[in-house]
C-alpha cells in the first residue's frame, strides 16, 4: 500500500479545489491556524475532524485514517524502535484474534435470512427492467401510511392517498397530521434523489431529511439537534445529554464510514436505523427520520423499502426489538426483526412486478 503523510493529503487537497485555509477552517469551525498546523505536520487533526476532513477534500475517508493513524503510531513508538516493534508484533496477533471474532458476529439464524435476501436480491436484479412508476408509487404511498401510523398519526391508507394526491382536507383529523403525510412523501423523494444521484449519506443529509419531516410542525426545531433532555416513551433507555449529542452524532457518522463496505447492507442499514434511535439526536421525528436513514441505505444497495408494519402486534415487536438493543446492548432480535422485514418485502415486490 502506497505510503502517505497526513500533511501532504491535506494540503494536495486543498489546493485542488482551490480552497484557502481561512475558508477551510470556517468549514471546519476551528481557527485557520489550526489548518496550518495540519498541514505543515505541527500539529494531528483528532479522529472527528479526520472525518470532517475527508467529507470536505473529498479524500477518501481509508486512506486519511491509515495515513492518521500511521502517523499517530510513529509518534508514539519515539526512539523505543526494537521495544516497539515486538509490541506491534504482539499487537497485530491482537488485533487478528479481534478481528476474526468480529468477521462473523451474528448468529446461524440471522446468516440463514441473510442468504435468502441475497437470493432475493439476485431476482430482483433480474426484474429490474419490469420496475413500475406505479407500483413504486403505491408501496411508497403504504409507507408513508405505515411509519405515520406508528408514530400515532390516524389517517388510514385511503385517507392518506387522498391528502397526498388529491390535495384534501380529512374532517377531524389534525393539521399535523396532514402535514406528516405530506412530509413524508417529500423526503422519501428526497432520499430518492440521494441514491439515483449518488450523494454520500453525511450529516447535511440528515439534517435535510429530517427538516422535511418536522417542516411546517415544528419549525424552529426542524433540521436541528435538540438543546434539551428528552426521554422515550415506554422505554428504560435514557437518551444522551444534549450538550454531547453533537459528539454522538459525529462517532455515528465515523462509524458509518468505518463499516459502510464491511458489512452486510441489510445489516448496516438496521444498524444506522437503531444507533440514531438510542441517540434520539431531535425533539420530535426521530423514529420516521431513522426508518428513512435505513432505507436510503437500502435503496443505495439495490434493495426494496424496508416498510415497517404499524399494526399493534407489528409496532409492539419493534419497540421491543429496539428496547432490547438499547437497554441490553445485544442487537440480534431486532437485526433480525429488520431483515425479515426486507425479506418479506423483497418476496412481495418479486410477486407483484412477476405478475
Amino acid at each position: 500500500m502506497e505510503s502517505h503523510q497526513i500533511k501532504t493529503l491535506l494540503k494536495n487537497a486543498r489546493e485542488i479545489k482551490a480552497m484557502k485555509t481561512r475558508e477551510l477552517a470556517q468549514l471546519m469551525n476551528i481557527d485557520q491556524a489550526l489548518i496550518s498546523k495540519f498541514e505543515n505536520g505541527s500539529r494531528k487533526p483528532t479522529k472527528e475532524q479526520v472525518l470532517k476532513l475527508s467529507k470536505i477534500l473529498d479524500i477518501d475517508f481509508e486512506t486519511l485514517m491509515i495515513a492518521w493513524l500511521k502517523e499517530k503510531i510513529l509518534y508514539e513508538i519515539g526512539d523505543d524502535k526494537e521495544l516497539a516493534l515486538k509490541a506491534m508484533k504482539f499487537a497485530e496477533e491482537e488485533i487478528r484474534n479481534i478481528a476474526s471474532i468480529k468477521k462473523n458476529p451474528i448468529s446461524r439464524d440471522l446468516q440463514t435470512i441473510l442468504d435468502e435476501i441475497d437470493s432475493l436480491k439476485k431476482q430482483l436484479d433480474n426484474y429490474r427492467k419490469f420496475d413500475s412508476y406505479k407500483i413504486n408509487k403505491a408501496l411508497e404511498l403504504e409507507y408513508t401510511f405505515e411509519s405515520n401510523r406508528i408514530e400515532g398519526n390516524t389517517l388510514t391508507l385511503h385517507e392518506t392517498d387522498l391528502v397526498i394526491n388529491e390535495g384534501l382536507t380529512i374532517s377531524g383529523k389534525s393539521m399535523r397530521e396532514h402535514l406528516e403525510a405530506i412530509n413524508h412523501v417529500e423526503a422519501i423523494g428526497y432520499i430518492k434523489q440521494l441514491m439515483e444521484r449518488n450523494f454520500p449519506f453525511n450529516e447535511r443529509e440528515l439534517l435535510s431529511v429530517h427538516n422535511l419531516i418536522l417542516r411546517g410542525i415544528i419549525p424552529e426545531d426542524a433540521g436541528r439537534y435538540r438543546r434539551v433532555q428528552v426521554m422515550i416513551k415506554g422505554s428504560n433507555h435514557m437518551p444522551p445529554q444534549p450538550f454531547i449529542v453533537p459528539k454522538e452524532m459525529e462517532d455515528y457518522f465515523i462509524w458509518f464510514e468505518e463499516n459502510k463496505n464491511k458489512i452486510h447492507p441489510i445489516l448496516l442499514a438496521a444498524e444506522m436505523h437503531e444507533r440514531l434511535v438510542a441517540i434520539h439526536p431531535f425533539i420530535d421525528g426521530n423514529g420516521r427520520t431513522s426508518r428513512l436513514v435505513m432505507n436510503l441505505i437500502l435503496l443505495q444497495n439495490g434493495y426494496v423499502i424496508a416498510n415497517i408494519k404499524g399494526d399493534y402486534e407489528t409496532r409492539v415487536r419493534y419497540y421491543q426489538a429496539l428496547e432490547t438493543a438499547q437497554t441490553s446492548n445485544n442487537k440480534e432480535e431486532f437485526l433480525l426483526f429488520i431483515a425479515q422485514v426486507e425479506k418479506e418485502c423483497l418476496e412481495r415486490y418479486l410477486n407483484i412486478i412477476g405478475k
